[in-house]
């Protein structure tokens, strides 16, 4: 269980970063469906992480990063 979590932190810190650099580099709209999912699919894989870890802080952090992001999708889809 611990190397999954592990590697389920490691994923989650490639999309979210990843994301957050083709973000800001003008390769990857904030409001594309690409750059939310990294960002929902990193938040839940972090809260798992995080949720492992007894860290707390960091994962009511994601746990808001994911919701905001859910608000994104239905946002969107709504118009």
């Amino acid at each position: 269980m611990n190397i999954t979590v592990e590697i389920l932190g490691w994923i989650a810190s490639v999309l979210i970063v990843g994301s957050y650099a083709l973000n800001i580099s003008g390769k990857l709209e904030a409001n594309s469906k690409w750059y939310v999912w990294a960002n929902i699919i990193g938040g839940l894989f972090f809260v798992i992480n995080t949720y492992y870890h007894q860290a707390y802080p960091s994962m009511l952090v994601n746990i808001i990063w994911v919701i905001i992001a859910i608000i994104m999708i239905v946002k969107k889809k709504k118009n």
